[in-house]
């Protein structure tokens, strides 16, 4: 089936970037790395944009979470006031999940990244810093793992979170997260279910201002998405789920 011109390009833009994972996605320090992450201490914030003619470059999906793991970033350090980073409590396990990462122990990975993920809701809750900068974390991971429904769902709740906490462009990068894992899912019912969530959310973030309301065709080349989904999964006799849980 024919897809539209810039969705291929997206495709052929992200092919071959990510380690071996369930669909295409981008590739170490190929982007700015910025969109998932900001306030939460991974990277510095941005300088503002001296110059109103130039657009910030575009935001990629997973980029704060990959450029940690391939060493780009500070590994769980937060930044205080004074622009200086201070060790992490989680530090050494953020550590050892980068490296699992880094060396294709992508199950060992995850289960470690699901773990401290767990133990830092648990202690600190679910919109702590940490807490924040561990489900960006194990998303990616997951998204490696071949699980794209966990994925998903984690990208999509941090995509809400930020929405509700006023970052626009941080919310807009978990969108594309989760947009990310929905193309990975081959199931044409489960990906009509997703992809009505991710709209929903998409749709909101765009009705007001910031990257994803400057990016409309993205959520236009999701809705063309949906159109094929509903084709595909007519043809199969199938019909989207009415509850799915992640795995």
């Amino acid at each position: 089936m024919n897809r539209p011109g810039r969705e291929q390009g997206q495709e052929r833009d992200r092919a071959g970037r990510l380690p071996p994972g369930p669909g295409p996605g981008p590739g170490p320090g190929s982007g700015p790395g910025l969109g998932l992450g900001l306030g939460l201490g991974m990277f510095p914030e941005p300088e503002r944009e001296t110059d109103p003619g130039r657009r910030p470059a575009p935001i990629r999906e997973f980029a704060v979470a990959e450029a940690v793991v391939n060493g780009c970033g500070v590994d769980g350090a937060e930044t205080g006031g004074s622009g200086a980073t201070a060790p992490s409590p989680l530090a050494a396990r953020i550590g050892r999940i980068n490296e699992a990462v880094r060396t294709g122990r992508i199950a060992e990975a995850l289960e470690l990244a699901e773990t401290t993920l767990d133990r830092a809701v648990r202690t600190a809750g679910q919109e702590h810093p940490e807490a924040l900068r561990l489900s960006e974390l194990t998303a990616y991971v997951a998204y490696l793992a071949g699980d794209p429904l966990r994925s998903f769902r984690l990208s999509l709740d941090l995509a809400r979170i930020r929405h509700r906490l006023d970052d626009p462009r941080a919310a807009y990068g978990h969108v594309q997260s989760a947009a990310a894992a929905w193309r990975a899912v081959r199931d044409p019912s489960t990906g009509l279910l997703l992809g009505g969530e991710l709209i929903g959310v998409w749709t909101e973030l765009a009705a007001g201002t910031g990257p994803a309301a400057d990016d409309i065709e993205q959520l236009l080349s999701a809705r063309a998405r949906m159109g094929r989904l509903t084709e595909r999964a007519r043809a199969a006799g199938g019909a989207p789920r009415r509850h799915l849980h992640d795995s």
